[in-house]
């Protein structure tokens, strides 16, 4: 098996998609793929698919609180969950930080890996607000974005380019049968699978041929 694309369909409000991307980033100079961040938007796979937020469920929001917690440690990932998490995650739209990161995966995609790691900081580790523009402009600063590119990405937030970019993925996710987040679809043989969560992982990985060395791989030394 050659290199294997693999794609990462995710949006910022997403704690386990936060942790499926950490992951990833870990193990993509391990295995032998090409991983592809795609920006979507939750919102948009959650209308069309008629799913619902887990929390809507008391105990399994219950449940989610502790399950969030220990999987953020197990994945070392500096997620800790704020007393009214759901109710932010609800009051959260995070359309303007998706259309952000779309217009730097239109403009520079080199710079998606930094700037999406600092909207899941700023509102997983520091619980502040990622939807409006001043809070935008912080996470794009803290990223190292200069301020020229931060102004024209804050430009290109507004055009149809950019909107029509994001529906676009955010329809490719669910043609390929997301219906929640992170979905990660690997291209097998000419087949696309889907994997839903980031615990499907060490499945991902024997699907490619691949090994799991779990959550924070060492990378080999040598290759015999």
């Amino acid at each position: 098996m050659g290199r294997v694309l693999v794609e990462l369909f995710y949006d910022v409000v997403s704690p386990y998609s936060w942790m499926g991307f950490e992951v990833l980033c870990r193990y993509q100079h391990i295995w032998n793929v090409d991983l592809r961040f795609r920006p979507a938007f939750l919102g948009g796979i959650m209308q069309a698919t008629g799913n619902k937020p887990p929390a809507m469920l008391p105990k399994r929001a219950e449940y989610l609180l502790k399950d969030i917690k220990r999987m953020a440690k197990y994945y070392q990932v500096p997620l800790t969950v704020s007393p009214d998490v759901f109710q932010r995650i609800i009051g959260t739209n995070t359309l303007g930080a998706m259309r952000f990161i779309t217009a730097m995966d239109m403009t520079q995609p080199k710079y998606l890996e930094p700037l999406s790691r600092e909207f899941w900081l700023r509102f997983w580790s520091q619980h502040e607000d990622i939807s409006k523009p001043e809070s935008i402009l912080a996470v794009a600063e803290k990223a190292g974005l200069s301020s020229e590119l931060t102004q024209k990405l804050l430009q290109m937030i507004s055009t149809s380019e950019v909107k029509d970019r994001l529906k676009e993925t955010t329809e490719e996710a669910i043609k390929y049968g997301a219906f929640g987040m992170p979905a990660i679809v690997a291209h097998i043989d000419g087949k696309p699978q889907l994997f839903f969560g980031s615990d499907r992982l060490e499945l991902l990985a024997s699907n490619i041929g691949e090994k799991w060395l779990g959550p924070v791989p060492s990378a080999p030394s040598s290759k015999m």
